[in-house]
């Protein structure tokens, strides 16, 4: 029998080249290793609630709410949703699956929807929500128009729930997640969001910071990770609609409209930038709608699973990209435009065939209308896709059904390009929507109303867990070994300790 000493010493040897040749695409260390199991399992989800509503269709019964989606039949028949809010934490598909946002946290409720101060924020607006420290969920008291002075920075572990009220951001930002973990933003519009900035603004409570000038994104995905996007609206940003950059990962954005915009998502930073090569975004159930012109996404590097979506409206492309990323399309319609110079779906961006051949883009079950035409590449039996073609995609045959509540729950769709003019917006906020004064910072009352009790189920805690470290550290040797960032020595140093 070996020693326990020769099993470790053999132990600490070997399991590093076992992990690296296990994990060798590994770039970020929140990654998924197999993306195909992701797809594989999305697409179980979606069989599964096609299933279900299939057979309802068939069978006299009074339960009627389920639609074939299952991010929707997963919370919306509960007739008691509205008290037990949290549920929705669990309802994600996809490579965000695992964004809890504010679960198990106190609930905050956002009464005040003005914005007049970035480095002391009043006690009731969403600004004072977003930044603190605490795991939130973060309700509304009512229908509200909230303009944003500048970026609104979101804090770890927030989710933002616009369910029973109509709520708009708009204004200079808007909405921007740098650094940060575990975000949920839910049935919100987002729209005519402008550049701003050169301004201190409040990050956290203990933290503030200079900001230069922003791009003006509706939603700005910055080196964040674990964020689900669901039911939202976004239309005349001055740059993009949605843009995720920088080792962004782990994201899904789902059941969203988007309409009257030119580049409406931009995934990966650029050309040069290696850690995007990790970037993993889900992108289903949305409508990409009236007056898009192009980039929905356009994808640098990483792996990007586009699954029954609705592409009723483009003037350039629907889905372009540089630097080799990995397209996996899947089950989606694509409706060309008239122009019949615009009828193909992808756009190689800068690049000549020669270097494009071998990208893995794929298309499998999507439906080709007006024209519309996908130019696949790369070895679509390999092992890239070999897990995720082991069960067929829903056909686009459900796509009226699984995206017809796509964009904000319970008000008519953004179709209109009235509610914007040139990228700026007409209304402005000043005063709460009562028209009332302000709550003071030493309103005890007020206070217990903003902050709600903890949730009754789940829990959120930003503390890791020793296995969840030391699998940290095996990842991160592997990933930067070749800079000699960490050393093994170091690494089982830290490991002992």
């Amino acid at each position: 029998m070996f020693s326990n000493t020769f099993i470790l010493s053999f132990f600490f040897l070997f399991f590093p080249l076992i992990i690296t040749a296990t994990f060798k695409n590994l770039t970020l260390p929140h990654q998924h290793p197999f993306p195909e199991s992701v797809v594989h399992e999305v697409k179980r989800r979606v069989n599964e609630s096609i299933s279900r509503r299939q057979i309802l269709d068939t069978t006299v019964t009074s339960n009627q709410c389920l639609t074939g989606n299952p991010i929707d039949d997963c919370w919306q028949c509960d007739p008691n949703w509205a008290n037990n809010r949290q549920q929705l934490a669990d309802c994600a598909i996809g490579f965000g699956h695992g964004a809890v946002g504010g679960k198990g946290g106190r609930y905050y409720l956002v009464s005040d929807p003005s914005d007049l101060d970035t480095v002391n924020p009043t006690l009731g607006t969403l600004r004072h929500a977003v930044i603190q420290e605490e795991p939130l969920w973060i309700t509304f008291a009512g229908d509200m128009i909230i303009t944003l002075k500048h970026e609104l920075m979101i804090n770890n572990y927030k989710t933002i729930d616009g369910r029973g009220a109509n709520v708009h951001v708009t204004g200079g930002g808007c909405i921007t997640l740098q650094y940060i973990t575990n975000v949920i933003i839910h049935n919100i519009h987002i729209y005519n969001c402008v550049p701003s900035g050169n301004s201190n603004i409040r990050q956290s409570p203990t933290q503030v910071g200079w900001r230069g000038m922003s791009d003006g994104d509706g939603i700005s995905i910055y080196s964040s990770r674990n964020i689900w996007i669901d039911h939202c609206a976004l239309s005349h940003c001055t740059d993009g609609l949605i843009d995720a950059i920088m080792g962004s990962t782990a994201i899904t954005i789902s059941n969203s409209y988007f309409t009257h915009h030119d580049k409406v998502m931009l995934l990966g930073h650029d050309d040069r930038y290696v850690a995007d090569v990790g970037m993993q975004v889900t992108i289903a159930f949305n409508h990409f709608g009236q007056g898009l012109v192009q980039r929905m996404p356009r994808c640098r590097r990483g792996y990007i699973h586009v699954v029954n979506n609705d592409f009723t409206e483009w003037q350039m492309y629907a889905i372009g990209g540089s630097a080799n990323p990995t397209i996996n399309c899947q089950g989606n319609r694509f409706t060309a435009p008239e122009d019949p110079n615009a009828k193909e779906v992808t756009k190689r961006v800068d690049v000549d065939e020669r270097d494009w051949t071998q990208w893995n883009w794929r298309t499998e079950g999507d439906e080709m209308v007006n024209g519309a035409y996908f130019v696949p590449s790369g070895d679509g039996l390999s092992n890239q896709y070999a897990l995720a073609s082991s069960m067929e995609p829903k056909s686009a045959f459900f796509i009226d059904r699984l995206t017809m509540n796509a964009g904000v729950l319970g008000v008519p769709r953004d179709t209109s390009v009235a509610m914007s003019y040139g990228g700026r917006t007409r209304t402005t906020v000043g005063t709460n929507r009562n028209g009332g004064a302000m709550p003071k910072e030493d309103d005890g009352d007020f206070l217990e109303k903003v902050f709600g009790s903890a949730a009754s189920t789940g829990t959120s805690s930003s503390s890791p867990s020793t296995t969840t470290i030391l699998l940290s550290l095996l990842i991160l040797y592997i990933t930067t070994n070749n800079g000699g960032l960490v050393t093994l020595p170091l690494l089982l140093f830290i490991i002992v300790i």
